[in-house]
């Protein structure tokens, strides 16, 4: 892929910004994640201070840098030698419940919530460490076995789960979209959730009037998740370029 890490993170902003004037949304609506799997600290550094350079510079002052981290043991990894740029570090993988305790000590959010029971986990974990944990429901749209989440079906009852969860405050709503080169059918899943949203921060529920996130969008697909409302979109390939194929088990 052509260019640097800055060069490419400029033109996945101008796409965002693109996509952001033709759905009419309201420039810097929706927040850049950067998905940093597979990545090494020095490529997530370089890439963290570019990000937050391009911000001041666009927006007049520094909004803190949005990282993702699929896997539990990434996240641990890299995270004490992030800490000094206080990024936020969000984990959108699946999580394990016998990873919650390590998952929580440097994620500022889980946006892979997908059941009672892991959600049930996270809470008493928060309770036993005094703290409040940002969280989305993750929502299966597409339905394809190979993908995590709820089914769209039983995502309200989840939803009123968490939300009766002291230690967790529920932000909003997180899928994958449908591996489809129809975008029709990539932008209906991204519909689907946006009215689920709308559903329950309209429903007038405890614990619900604040859960307007939508995650939503990755390389491929930004502009047909900014334009059924994503308020963040997950970019690592645009940025970082392909990822290296894992190694082969002797």
């Amino acid at each position: 892929m052509v260019g640097g890490v800055a060069e490419r993170l400029a033109r996945v902003r101008g796409r965002i910004a693109a996509a952001e004037a033709a759905a009419g949304r309201e420039p810097g609506s929706v927040r850049l994640l950067l998905a940093t799997k597979t990545l090494d600290v020095a490529t997530v550094r370089e890439a963290v201070l570019a990000d937050a350079a391009a911000t001041a510079t666009t927006a007049g002052h520094a909004r803190r840098v949005l990282l993702g981290e699929n896997r539990v043991q990434e996240l641990v990894a890299k995270a004490p030698d992030l800490a000094d740029l206080a990024p936020e570090l969000h984990l959108i993988g699946p999580l394990q419940s016998n990873k919650v305790n390590a998952a929580l000590r440097w994620a500022t959010c889980v946006q892979s919530v997908d059941s009672p029971v892991l959600a049930e986990r996270l809470a008493r974990r928060c309770a036993d460490t005094d703290r409040v944990l940002d969280v989305l429901v993750q929502v299966n749209v597409s339905g394809e076995p190979t993908k995590h989440g709820v089914a769209p079906g039983d995502a309200l009852d989840l939803v009123r789960a968490v939300a009766g969860l002291d230690r967790l405050r529920l932000r909003g709503f997180m899928t994958v979209g449908a591996n489809s080169p129809d975008e029709r059918e990539v932008r209906a899943g991204y519909a689907a959730l946006r009215d689920l949203r709308d559903k329950v921060v309209d429903s007038g529920e405890p614990g619900t009037a604040g859960a307007v996130e939508l995650s939503m969008g990755m390389s491929r697909d930004l502009e047909a998740a900014v334009a059924e409302g994503a308020t963040v979109v997950r970019v690592g390939t645009a940025v970082f370029g392909a990822r290296p194929a894992p190694p082969v088990p002797a």
